[in-house]
């Protein structure tokens, strides 16, 4: 029986990332977790051993009637169709990125929180991560000058066990990994130039996965149940799902509508696992050594030849491993928006204009890498959401 004043809270979708919901708990918000949802018996099996005793149902309509809020951390292919299910049910909604496939499903989503007043949340909680949160800041106190170009090299070297083993690998299921993967780093972009990428042009391939025979798949298996780090090399990986049609090797150069100039390299065939940006400014540049605690992002503002060692140096503190420590900042933040109304860093045109560059890079990619022309936001859903300049700029 959860007490008058606290928030019902459900979970769509028990697989891996349903775990970010136990830190409801954790968030110091008046919010507990009734229900879940899922259409595996699996999926229902794992909620009752991360929940405990809450109403556990097949589908996300039965649960849209025992809810105020939902966490919805469904596959990718799943998330509009449910968030506007849930949206105009009444239900605010947690959204795992991306926020759709493709960009009109991004802006039914968003048209229904509009039509509804019903709130809606997207959780990039990359923004939330150390390593970019003191990259914003070494840009916000002016340390290198003005932004005019931003670089992301991102080694996805678990990218065989945990995109290319299950429904990540197909491109019916996700589109492309520049959206499933890269929406983070897209919106990481975007955040530290300042701009939303207005053109865009690809290229990529399916260097590796695709010349593996072994397509048995894992059946109802989760990623934890694979991953190995002795599943080395990448072309001796076994048990592939069976499509494989997504890229495995992506590289994406983006002009924003600020005039920055932008580029996202993605390798999913790395022997590390971790991402790069660097940021260049008109008196200088920084770039982070490692993307969790630990690391370091350097500034370099003198003229000089090359060095290891920066003229500035900025400790990455959190967690040495994975993002646990983003995960509670955002579940917070979108149960404090929910609850007392605290307006999120990362608004949903933000992560509109995340799956817009990543939708329209996949197509160009596929299209000979022509250049694509980002369409904008409609008008009316621009003045509906309207972030404040601070959590555009």
């Amino acid at each position: 029986m959860v007490n008058p004043g606290v928030l019902r809270v459900g979970v769509v979708g028990v697989g891996l990332r349903a775990e970010i919901a136990r830190h409801v708990a954790e968030s110091g918000v008046a919010a507990e977790i009734v229900a879940a949802s899922d259409p595996a018996e699996r999926g229902r099996a794992r909620a009752h051993d991360l929940f405990g005793a809450v109403e556990i149902v097949s589908g996300h309509r039965e649960l849209a009637n025992l809810v105020d809020a939902a966490i919805v951390t469904s596959p990718d292919w799943t998330h509009a169709e449910i968030a506007v299910d849930l949206l105009r049910a009444g239900v605010a909604v947690y959204l795992e990125k991306p926020l759709a496939t493709t960009l009109p499903d991004a802006d039914a989503g968003l048209a229904a929180a509009r039509e509804t007043g019903t709130k809606l949340y997207i959780g990039h909680n990359f923004r939330h991560a150390a390593v970019v949160r003191t990259l914003r800041d070494v840009v916000t106190r002016g340390e290198i000058g003005e932004v005019k170009a931003v670089w992301c090299r991102h080694f996805v070297g678990n990218g065989g066990d945990y995109y290319f083993k299950d429904w990540h690998a197909d491109r019916s299921r996700v589109n492309s990994l520049l959206l499933q993967k890269a929406s983070h780093d897209l919106d990481v972009i975007h955040y530290l130039a300042g701009g939303f990428t207005r053109r865009v042009t690809a290229m990529g391939n399916l260097a590796v996965y695709g010349g593996i025979t072994d397509r048995s798949g894992q059946g109802d298996r989760l990623a934890d149940d694979w991953f190995s780090f002795d599943n080395w090399p990448p072309a001796a990986q076994t048990g592939l799902n069976p499509v494989v049609d997504v890229e495995d090797l992506s590289m994406v150069h983006m002009r924003l509508d600020n005039g920055v100039l932008a580029s996202y390299e993605q390798c999913h065939f790395t022997p590390d696992y971790w991402r790069n940006y660097t940021v260049i400014g008109t008196e200088g540049r920084a770039e982070n050594f490692g993307d969790t605690g630990g690391g370091v992002v350097k500034v370099w503002n003198r003229r000089r030849e090359w060095s290891a060692d920066g003229d500035r140096e900025h400790p990455i503190d959190g967690v040495s491993s994975g993002h646990e420590d983003a995960d509670l900042l955002t579940m917070t933040e979108f149960l404090r928006y929910v609850v007392h109304g605290d307006p999120p860093e990362l608004s949903p045109i933000a992560a509109r204009e995340a799956v817009a560059a990543g939708a329209l890079a996949t197509q160009s990619l596929r299209s000979g890498s022509v250049p694509i022309d980002i369409p904008p936001l409609p008008e009316t859903l621009a003045a509906h959401f309207s972030p404040p300049e601070g959590t555009r700029r």
